[in-house]
Formats: C-alpha cells, sequence, structure tokens
C-alpha cells in the first residue's frame, strides 16, 4: 500500500478523536520511529509503497490511538529536553512543565554552584528530571527515589542508555520509616510528586486518565498536600542547611502550598508560572 493512503487511513480512522495537525503528528511520528522516514518524505516521494509486514506496525499503532492511548506508550518512547526516554504505563510521561522545574535548578547552580552537590529526585518515574540534571551537572552525586519498582526499572534503563551515573533508590516517601543513612544530606532536592485531586479529574483527559498510572497523579481531595508534608518530613533530616527544595505543584493550590512551608522552617520561597501562566514550580530554601 502507498504510504500516503495509510496517512488518509490514520485521518478517516482519527477523524472524530482528535485535531488534524495531531494526527499528522501521530503519523509522522510513527513512520520517524518505524522506518526513520523524515515529515517531508512524501513531498518529495510520494510514490512510497510499504509491504504487508512493514505496514503492520503502522496498523497496530493506529488501533492503538483508537483507544486514545498515548503515542509516547505505544513508540515505548518519550522526549523530555535533550534526551529521548524509554516510557512505559509504569511511568508518566515527562511534561514541558517539569522542563521548567529542571531548568530552574540549572540555572540556580550556574550561578551560585561553588561546590560538588548532591541531588535527589523523589518520584523519579521514568528519571527525567535526575538524568537531565545529571547530564547537564557531570560532577552532581544525584540520587533518585521511587516507590514503584516497574518505574524504577524503567529509570534505570534510562540512566544506562544515557550513560550517567544516578543512585536509584526503592523507598516510599510516605514511609515515616523510611531508610535512608542518617548521615545523608542532600544540597537540592526535586520532586514532581502527585498532587491532581480528585475533584480534578474531569479537566484531565481520557488519554491521561486511562493509561498513566494513578498513584503518579492523583492525591485524596480532604489531603491534597500529603506528598509535601512529607518531603518537608524528609527535608528536616536530609536537606543540608541553606539546601533547596524545588517543586512541581497543584496550579490551583498555589498559595496554600506556599503557606504550607512558611509554616516550616523554610524562607525565600518563591512560587513560579509555567509556561501557561499557571502557579506551577515552588523554591524554597531550608532556614
Amino acid at each position: 500500500m502507498l504510504l500516503k493512503e495509510i496517512k488518509d487511513i490514520f485521518h478517516k480512522e482519527l477523524g472524530e478523536l482528535y485535531p488534524k495537525e495531531e494526527i499528522d503528528s501521530f503519523f509522522y511520528s510513527c513512520i520517524g520511529h518505524y522506518f526513520k522516514l523524515e515529515r517531508f518524505i512524501l513531498a518529495i516521494q510520494p510514490g512510497i509503497t510499504l509491504t504487508k509486514d512493514e505496514e503492520q506496525p503502522l496498523f497496530e499503532a493506529l488501533a492503538e490511538l483508537k483507544t486514545e492511548k498515548p503515542l509516547q506508550y505505544i513508540l515505548e518512547t518519550a522526549h523530555f529536553m535533550d534526551l529521548e526516554l524509554h516510557v512505559n504505563e509504569d511511568v508518566l510521561i515527562p511534561r514541558p512543565e517539569t522542563e521548567e522545574l529542571v531548568q530552574w535548578v540549572l540555572d540556580d547552580c550556574q550561578v551560585e554552584r561553588s561546590r560538588d552537590l548532591k541531588l535527589l529526585d523523589i518520584g523519579t518515574g521514568s528519571g527525567c528530571i535526575a538524568i537531565a540534571l545529571a547530564k547537564q551537572l557531570n560532577d552532581a552525586d544525584v540520587y533518585a527515589l521511587d516507590v514503584s519498582e516497574g518505574a524504577l526499572k524503567v529509570a534505570r534503563k534510562n540512566a544506562k542508555t544515557h550513560k550517567v551515573d544516578v543512585t536509584f533508590l526503592h523507598q516510599d516517601i510516605l514511609n515515616t520509616k523510611l531508610e535512608l543513612e542518617p548521615e545523608l544530606y542532600f544540597d537540592i532536592i526535586v520532586s514532581n510528586p502527585p498532587y491532581v485531586r480528585e475533584l480534578e479529574k474531569h479537566e484531565i483527559r481520557k488519554n491521561v486518565k486511562d493509561f498513566e498510572p494513578e498513584t503518579a497523579l492523583f492525591v485524596k481531595d480532604e489531603d491534597p498536600l500529603l506528598f509535601y508534608r512529607a518531603i518537608i518530613d524528609f527535608a528536616g533530616k536530609h536537606l543540608s542547611e541553606k539546601g533547596s527544595l524545588y517543586l512541581e505543584i497543584n496550579q490551583y493550590l498555589g498559595a496554600e502550598t506556599k503557606a504550607l512551608f512558611q509554616a516550616h522552617n523554610f524562607s525565600e520561597i518563591e512560587l513560579r508560572k509555567d509556561l501557561f501562566g499557571n502557579d506551577r514550580m515552588l523554591k524554597a530554601l531550608r532556614k
């Protein structure tokens, strides 16, 4: 079958679910992934034909897209900053807002760093935060923690692919008896913890709700800052004096999250908006 005919089938089958531009993106991402073909290929070679065997992965991807499964899970690949990462349904798909959080850390490190740093990523998932920091801060000692062994398997694979040294810890930040050496202190702790309230589920697209891991997304309405309190408790034991916290937060709870850190042993608390103008990040220093 002609490749351009398969593109037409993508549009016919997915037209009621997605905008035309998004369907184009799906199709070109698939032919790039499976055949290493560039987006412009049909413009210069409209007669490209695929065999039945070659067609198969495209039609399998199309069938999964019709269920609204995210393309990143179908191709098992996601992009974060300048990294190509392996992903599956054990981990969240990395998002642009989290890139902004990492960039904030990197910008501050370039300005303020006067010594080697020890960093921790809490709830590492795919490892995107820890690996991006390790790639850019070559002399930093980077740790990453997650409760999910499945997520840690993905993160370890990504760290190996990108040839960075990250110490992975299988621990639960909500466990008050979390087992780390008492003398282990971090200069920087970064986290993108679960923060979406159950009441906000109606705002979440089906492809997120039905496929991404719930435990990495949602918190109970009655205790939406559960993970931030746990991080504060952990920081009290393992964040160096004058150490920094960088956190992704719920856009609707910026004031409440800031007040929580003000009520504890933190100073210079700063909220920062994401590229969409929402309160999305918080930085705090330990006094």
